[in-house]
């Protein structure tokens, strides 16, 4: 699954609360400062000035391979997305889409595994301050639209939730709430996977990322409400069809989090909730 994030709240949160509920390493990259983080059950800080597309996807005269593929079956963290070269962007979509990169030289092709759970990180723009209850925002609507088109149709077609984060209040910081701890949620997830491994038939891949053609239909068993919410909203937001199975994937993941046997118009209308407004047609 994968998760751009619309926020300003701190990376190292973040990051060490995915570490905490994955229980996995985090490979993350600054935008700005191009700082690799590397994170596995607490905060390790490795320094690496700049990206590149090679230094991304790997390559080289002997092609080694890049941080997508050191991320394999862990999470790729990029922070400030949009200040990423677009060239660098782009080479995103085929690993996010197919799970591996092949890099092709005169002598060979070489494939690397690159199946990572992406999540990023953006300003709603260029100031940060868009939308803000307090501050106000410095940019002109064109400087907003440049700053957010940075990120192309076809790659935001390729995320699975857009989530935008309110700044919180400082009445809000100094109240006394009861946040759910990360060990509640990794516990929520780990019995939402179980589910998906009871549903593996031999050879299956098990997870509901892996999911598609006739299997993810077959196992998202839409109820008839949430076929005509799905179907509706397919035609009023121009789905495509990558967005359409990216749409039932969650739900069912919506609905395993939930502990339900069926997906219901209630995961359903979760899950359109996290589409991306840029979402594309292509």
């Amino acid at each position: 699954m994968q998760l751009p994030v619309v926020t300003g709240v701190a990376l190292t949160v973040v990051v060490a609360a995915l570490a905490a509920v994955r229980n996995r390493f985090v490979r993350a990259r600054l935008g700005f400062s191009g700082v690799l983080l590397l994170v596995a059950l607490g905060l390790e800080l490795a320094l690496a000035r700049g990206i590149g597309e090679a230094a991304l996807v790997g390559g080289g005269t002997l092609p080694r391979p890049g941080e997508i593929s050191l991320a394999h079956n862990g999470v790729l963290f990029m922070d400030e997305l949009p200040e990423f070269e677009r060239r660098v962007l782009e080479v995103l979509r085929q690993p996010l889409e197919e799970g591996l990169v092949r890099i092709a030289r005169a002598a060979r092709t070489v494939q690397f595994p690159a199946r990572f759970q992406f999540v990023a990180a953006m300003n709603p723009c260029p100031c940060g301050f868009l939308g803000h209850p307090v501050r106000a925002c410095q940019c002109t609507p064109p400087q907003v639209a440049r700053y957010r088109s940075r990120l192309s149709g076809p790659l935001r077609d390729r995320l699975d939730l857009d989530v935008e984060v309110a700044a919180v209040s400082i009445e809000a910081l100094h109240a006394d709430g009861a946040e759910e701890p990360s060990a509640a949620i990794r516990a929520r997830v780990l019995a939402a996977r179980e589910r998906q491994a009871a549903r593996r038939r031999d050879g299956d891949a098990w997870l509901n990322a892996a999911l598609e053609g006739s299997r993810l239909r077959r196992e998202t068993r839409l109820d008839l409400e949430a076929t005509r919410l799905l179907k509706r909203a397919a035609a009023a937001l121009a789905l495509s069809a990558r967005s359409h199975d990216r749409v039932l994937r969650v739900a069912r993941t919506i609905a395993d989090l939930d502990g339900a046997e069926s997906v219901g118009v209630q995961h359903v209308g979760e899950s359109l909730q996290f589409r991306s407004q840029g979402t594309s047609t292509a």
